[in-house]
């Protein structure tokens, strides 16, 4: 195939993705999952990826600016060089990680997480079922799990049937539910009908940063799903933990984490609270105080159309948590929309943290761990910022 001069540009920058009305010339139709190769204007070599028919995203490119043999040893060396990135988490008392994180790693529209001796692989691009068999050979030896889950994103399920495909355990059957540990602390993950893959690991760093700045602090945390944050603050020194979540799964999730860690003196002996309701009338309504609040909302702009909406609800939330933290308090705001953009995201913490008239200080934001690395911008989808106030 050819592309129009911009496409071309933009591979040679790095981007891992041409779209459908980028190509200029294509000598046939392309099936899923084929290996397809671009040429700049002057039928030079430009790039080799995967065809993708069924998506907007029409090649996704696995190689640029030399021509390379995708193979088998292609695969390895990806796989492994994803590896060797991560042995630093081992040897934090974490088997709960990322082990491959999509287009930024090689594989597009691929995740594969370990949860302790499980490994569960999420697809979300058909490229990958006629490659099925190949990939899957590929992560067993290069992470060696003992048991395989392959989950489908919706739009899947129906074509991974006609390659004889479903979603559950390959081979040999695990738990439902595989319990792993976080810098140490339990938690479980569901890993065959939970979201995602069973747990939000993207949030790793940041709820040790959380538990890190606990001590002796009341603790706030909003939508508080499985209570990640919680546990981490209970650890970290905690004077009390309230989880703030509608869903009274999720809140029954976090009760079975605390007592997953009973045997931890620090988070047995922190007082726990839970509230199921709406987070934005709650915060609305409420009239207590706080140390600390944690605001991690689920994504609130899947779409750009929802972009407009996800920045008033962000502002809403975030002026109202400033609102609930007594003198000294601190608020940590993260954002996993990939539509709002990480500026635009912490000014507007920060235009609330102005309006409300306090005096505030910025003491860190993040972005994505080091396991869930983004190399291209459509990639950044997470946030966050702390602010304390006065």
């Amino acid at each position: 195939m050819q592309l129009l001069p911009r496409a071309e540009a933009t591979v040679r920058a790095g981007h891992p993705w041409v779209f459908d009305g980028s190509i200029r010339s294509q000598n046939r139709d392309g099936e899923a999952g084929e290996l397809a190769v671009a040429y700049d204007r002057r039928d030079r070599f430009l790039a080799i990826g995967l065809f993708d028919p069924d998506s907007p995203i029409r090649l996704r490119v696995l190689q640029a600016g030399r021509p390379a043999a995708i193979d088998r040893d292609w695969w390895l060396a990806r796989a492994r060089a994803a590896q060797v990135r991560r042995e630093s988490l081992i040897a934090t008392g974490t088997d709960g990680y990322r082990c491959i994180n999509g287009d930024s790693e090689g594989f597009p529209g691929l995740v594969a997480d370990r949860y302790a001796d499980t490994l569960v692989v999420k697809l979300y691009s058909t490229v990958w079922l006629p490659r099925w068999g190949e990939v899957e050979s590929v992560l067993r030896e290069v992470f060696a799990p003992r048991f395989l889950v392959l989950r489908l994103s919706r739009n899947l399920e129906q074509a991974a049937r006609a390659h004889g495909l479903a979603e559950g355990f390959r081979g040999a059957a695990g738990g439902t539910v595989v319990v792993f540990r976080e810098d140490g602390i339990r938690f479980e993950s569901a890993v065959l009908r939970g979201q995602k893959t069973g747990f939000f690991l993207d949030q790793r760093e940041n709820r040790a940063r959380v538990g890190g700045m606990s001590c002796g602090r009341e603790v706030l945390n909003v939508f508080s799903f499985s209570g990640g944050f919680s546990l981490h603050a209970a650890r970290g020194g905690a004077n009390s933990v309230t989880d703030l979540d509608i869903s009274a799964h999720a809140l029954e999730a976090a009760e079975r984490n605390f007592r997953l860690n009973e045997d931890d003196p620090r988070i047995a002996s922190t007082p726990r609270e839970q509230v199921q309701a709406d987070a934005f009338r709650w915060l609305e309504e409420s009239q207590r105080r706080f140390d600390l609040v944690v605001v991690d909302p689920p994504s609130l702009a899947k779409r750009e159309k929802e972009r407009a909406g996800a920045l008033r609800a962000y502002r809403r939330l975030n002026a109202r948590a400033i609102g609930l933290l007594r003198p000294g308090g601190m608020l940590v705001a993260a954002s996993c929309s990939a539509h709002v953009p990480k500026h635009e995201f912490h000014r507007l913490v920060r235009e609330a943290a102005q309006r409300s008239g306090r005096r505030f200080e910025e003491h860190w934001t993040s972005d994505h761990a080091a396991d869930h690395p983004a190399s291209f911008p459509e990639a950044e989808y997470l946030k966050a910022i702390c602010l304390g106030f006065g």
